[in-house]
């Protein structure tokens, strides 16, 4: 349908449809259905179980791996065979696992239809089922429904509407028949309502003009469907690791291989010289200890009430250089609030809390208690047990009541309310009639002007004068400067009379009541803690640019402010985008364009929300962040990321969480790699010396999963270094592998080779298997060393992870299991050693290791620069 169908008039819109006030035809209905299909969302893609478990197998250290596993079986080693077959397996299994997670967002969308709605067709009033709406159908509107289809107003009776899920707005709109102009922002076209919006008030007659995937929800559910996920920086990282490691592997198993040949040693035993090398090469615990540590780190960020729902987004948040929030709901609290109050000739404030006794008021005219009772009295809204019901506005109004401890039921008990004249759009006010002990009086509340345009008199310290031109003028600029506030003002006033058609005039003023949605009063300190970190804070809303600049100013929020009208008119928005801290008036096109802009910019991206109107930018952000609470099914889905108590420092506490997370993969990365390349270069240089194999395959693979996979683990769980939101965010494009770390692996697997190799040669007169035991006893006791040699960077404290402490030991402890259980030892290759060799092999080891702690200071300070 015509997207400027508002700008038409009622009459046009249902010419063009084929329409009338009578409704379709039950014949029409079915054509058009046909024509149309249901009112439905529909998802184009599907997630397949087994596509998911096939991409993990996807990665070139897992082919080298599936090869060596060909080859172990080919030349009889089962054993060898198994073990790798198994280890892949399992790495399958577990990743599986972790990402199998059914794109959920289109189903959630579709429980924003609702069920039933009703329309009129045939000229009679009648309910069908929402997905059988087509274009043309008369809905008949009622309050507290939920909008079956995108429609054109053609009768308004008071209608407003809650659409803070699609656009943002925090207080439901007023809407009107009349035509609006063609270039209106989706959330001021005050003609139309929208599918899966809800009626607050009132009740209309509309016509449908879209349905399904065509009305603005479907939309919202095209871009999900056309927005693909990123990987990750860390999987990029590991990526691009992994091709490095398994191309270096093919090379050098390939250069081992012929230079055997060469020197004349047999195929056969090439090929299982190959075979260790190239298990020796791979790391192959790495993917399982990413996973099971970023795993870890997910159920630590569920104490801090973040829930993570993509492993990898842990890793994501730590490197987030913006944060893109939107207002309501988020850096809001979602429920209007009374602040300021104009009573006798006072400007008063209102703090927040609970009345206890203790005024919650900066000063408290005589005149207060009555203006705040004239606020709950004239009201349809309602609270009970905490939860309220009704227009948010008048919700506040209860609520600035129940601050002098005035509840509705109370007051309705003494002012008994025996009639009304409803709030419209057009009359702008609101009347209500009670019965007191001493006669029946009206209160009335509205638009400020409207207010004041029916008194005659104002009430100033318990007495009523005449009101002057003057005093107009007066309370006017009190209106201003409460608007410019991004208040919502509204004005209060009495009459002592029981006749409801006496509404134009004779009323008494009494004072205003202005109110904001307003900001969490813990989001200012988390702001402050982003820009200590290096993070910058952008507000998304569709809601008005006062209203959002205000909010900024009080959140300490700094940078241009402008519309989505205004970012529309921008050419090159990437040359703009960093000094641009406020966006108002924007809708779901917009946002997905701010993302975009940013992170051409280089950035990294965490986009919060809670709307409809939120979902494909949480979705193409390097990191979605929902609110668990008040957060729509939708965004939840389209999310990486959920705050269950939708409190906006918990992204901080996240952010903080993800740093160290990331310095722990680093350090694991690079604890795991030092000892993969101590074992080739030991392989390798055996090799090319022509002695016989230091290390069997089976041998090796105990040694990457096992004995180097239980302190890989454990350095997961790493305490967070004490500067860690002291830092800048990281580049994007910043190496896993730092110039320092990188020179420290390279001098720590030389020194693997010099240790293990030199008890290798000294103990081979006494056989093959004594020199390889001895081999595989000082390689396991060199890399248990390593672990505290990688880690002295960060400065930890040696007991402050306990849990390495213990890894370290059940390494230890199950080697030693390997070499004195007979069954072990066959299995492995091994024999008992004595107490001098376990003496030679400890002072060498110490040796080793007391060489790479005094080489790591050295290469600190080396590398300082390039870091």
């Amino acid at each position: 349908m015509d997207k400027e169908i508002h700008s038409l008039s009622a009459e046009a819109v249902l010419a063009l449809l084929n329409s009338s006030k009578k409704g379709l035809s039950t014949k029409e209905a079915n054509e058009r259905l046909l024509k149309y299909g249901n009112n439905e969302l529909v998802s184009k893609k599907t997630i397949s179980p087994l596509k998911i478990f096939l991409e993990q197998f996807n990665n070139i250290l897992i082919w080298i791996m599936a090869g060596a596993v060909i080859i172990s079986a080919i030349v009889g080693e089962y054993i060898d065979s198994m073990a790798i077959l198994v280890i892949l397996i399992l790495n399958a299994i577990l990743g599986f696992l972790q990402e199998y997670s059914a794109e959920k967002a289109i189903e959630s969308l579709k429980k924003l239809a609702a069920l039933k709605c009703k329309v009129i067709r045939d000229g009679v009033e009648q309910e069908i089922e929402a997905k059988y709406v087509v274009p043309g159908d008369i809905l008949v509107i009622e309050e507290g429904a939920k909008i079956a289809a995108d429609a054109r107003l053609i009768e308004n009776y008071s209608l407003g509407v809650q659409e803070a899920p699609l656009t943002g707005e925090s207080t439901p709109i007023a809407k009107k028949v009349e035509p609006i102009p063609a270039k209106t922002e989706l959330a001021d076209r005050k003609n139309m309502v929208y599918s899966g919006t809800l009626v607050a008030r009132g009740r209309a007659i509309a016509v449908v003009v879209s349905t399904g995937m065509s009305t603005e929800i479907g939309n919202i559910a095209k871009l999900l469907e056309d927005i693909e996920r990123e990987p990750t920086p860390l999987q990029k990282k590991l990526n691009s690791l992994g091709k490095m490691l398994g191309i270096g592997t093919i090379i050098i198993t390939i250069i081992v291989f012929i230079a055997g040949l060469f020197r004349g040693v047999p195929p056969l035993e090439m090929l299982i010289t190959s075979i260790a090398l190239a298990v020796a090469a791979i790391p192959e615990g790495l993917p399982a200890v990413v996973t099971i540590s970023l795993a870890i780190g997910v159920q630590r960020m569920v104490k801090r009430n973040s829930l993570i729902r993509k492993l990898p987004s842990v890793e994501t948040l730590g490197s987030t250089t913006v944060i893109c929030s939107d207002k309501t709901g988020t850096l809001t609290t979602n429920e209007m609030t009374v602040r300021k109050i104009f009573v006798d000739d006072k400007v008063v404030d209102v703090y927040s809390g609970n009345f206890n006794g203790k005024s919650l008021f900066s000063d408290e005219p005589k005149d207060l208690s009555l203006l705040l009772s004239i606020g709950v009295l004239c009201n349809n809204a309602s609270i009970h047990d905490g939860k309220s019901m009704g227009d948010t506005t008048e919700v506040a109004l209860l609520g600035s009541g129940l601050k002098k401890g005035m509840a509705k039921e109370k007051l309705l008990n003494e002012f008994i309310r025996v009639d009304e004249i409803p709030f419209s759009s057009e009359t702008k006010f609101m009347v209500t009639i009670h019965r007191t002990k001493s006669g029946e009086v009206s209160y009335m509340k509205g638009a400020p002007n409207t207010v004041l345009e029916r008194c005659d008199r104002v009430l100033v310290g318990g007495r009523t004068r005449k009101l002057y031109p003057k005093d107009k003028e007066e309370i006017s600029e009190h209106v201003d400067s409460f608007a410019k506030g991004a208040l919502r003002v509204l004005g209060f006033a009495y009459k002592e009379t029981s006749d409801k058609n006496d509404a134009n005039d004779g009323f008494v003023f009494v004072g205003l009541q202005g109110m904001i949605d307003p900001p969490r009063e813990e989001v200012k300190e988390a702001i402050e803690r982003c820009k200590a970190a290096g993070i910058k804070t952008v507000m998304i809303t569709g809601d008005h640019k006062l209203t959002a600049m205000a909010i900024a100013s009080e959140l300490g929020l700094e940078g241009k402010a402008i519309t989505g009208e205004e970012l529309d008119k921008i050419k090159d928005l990437n040359s703009e985008v960093d000094e641009i801290a406020i966006y108002a008036r924007v809708n779901p096109s917009h946002k997905l364009k701010i993302i975009e802009a940013l992170k051409k910019r280089g950035h990294i991206v965490a986009m919060t929300g809670d709307g409809v109107n939120d979902a494909p930018a949480l979705k193409q952000a390097n990191i979605g962040i929902a609110m668990g609470i008040t957060g729509t099914d939708v965004a939840k889905e389209a999310s990486h990321m959920i705050l269950t108590d939708d409190n906006f420092a918990s992204i901080v506490n996240a952010v903080e969480e993800g740093r160290s997370i990331y310095d722990n993969i680093k350090k694991f990365v690079a604890y795991l790699l030092s000892c993969n390349l101590g074992e080739v270069l030991v392989v390798f240089v055996a090799s090319l010396l022509g002695l016989p194999l230091p290390l069997a395959a089976i041998q090796l693979l105990w040694i990457n999963l096992v004995t180097d996979g239980l302190p890989a683990l454990a350095l997961g769980v790493d305490p967070p270094s004490k500067d860690i939101m002291g830092r800048k965010p990281r580049k994007p494009n910043s190496k896993i592998l730092s110039a320092n770390m990188l020179l420290k692996i390279v001098m720590i697997g030389i020194f693997i080779l010099i240790g293990t190799l030199f008890l290798f040669k000294h103990y081979l007169p006494q056989g093959i298997e004594t020199a390889q035991t001895v081999a595989f006893t000082s390689l396991v006791l060199i890399e248990m060393g390593t672990v505290f040699i990688i880690r002295y960077s960060y400065h930890p404290g040696f007991f402050s992870n306990k849990k390495l402490l213990l890894a370290i030991g059940s390494s230890i402890g199950l080697h030693l299991l390997v070499l004195y259980i007979p069954y072990l030892a066959k299995i492995f290759k091994v024999v008992p050693l004595d107490f001098i060799e376990w003496q030679f092999i400890l002072g060498v080891t110490t040796a080793i290791i007391i060489l790479g702690f005094v080489t790591d200071v050295v290469v600190q300070k080396l590398t300082k620069q390039f870091d």
